[in-house]
């Protein structure tokens, strides 16, 4: 039985980390889209049916971190990485207790980003959640 693609949005306002992500991902079994504005990326996520949210946290307008509380208000089960610069303990706690699933630092492995992306797919393949 062929392998359904996964749907993924990236919402990240620079464009080189947007591409990066992109590019890592593609070569597997997603579909990427790539948004810069957090307010464009809550009406796709409203509207789409996504399988997994890529979020930076430091936006201009609405920031990673209210993206992510609106997100689990409407869709508690979407699973989120967070990929940002900010490093703090605290930041990935917070982070966590927002909801994401991982919590990504930059700068960051493109293989290593992708291998996560795959590991989470395994295990949700493997319980029986997909």
């Amino acid at each position: 039985m062929p392998t359904v693609k996964k749907n993924v949005l990236v919402i990240e306002d620079d464009p080189d980390i947007g591409r990066l992500i992109e590019s890592s991902l593609e070569s597997g079994n997603y579909i990427i889209t790539v948004t810069d504005s957090g307010a464009d990326g809550l009406v796709m996520l409203q509207s789409i049916n996504y399988d997994l949210l890529i979020l930076d946290l430091n936006l201009p307008g609405i920031d990673g971190i209210e993206i992510c509380r609106k997100v689990r208000k409407f869709n508690d089960t979407l699973p989120i990485f967070i990929v940002s610069g900010r490093d703090t303990e605290i930041d990935r706690v917070i982070g966590r207790e927002l909801g994401a699933d991982e919590y990504i630092t930059k700068p960051f492995s493109a293989r290593e980003l992708k291998a996560r992306v795959n590991a989470f797919f395994r295990r949700l393949e493997r319980s029986g959640r997909e």
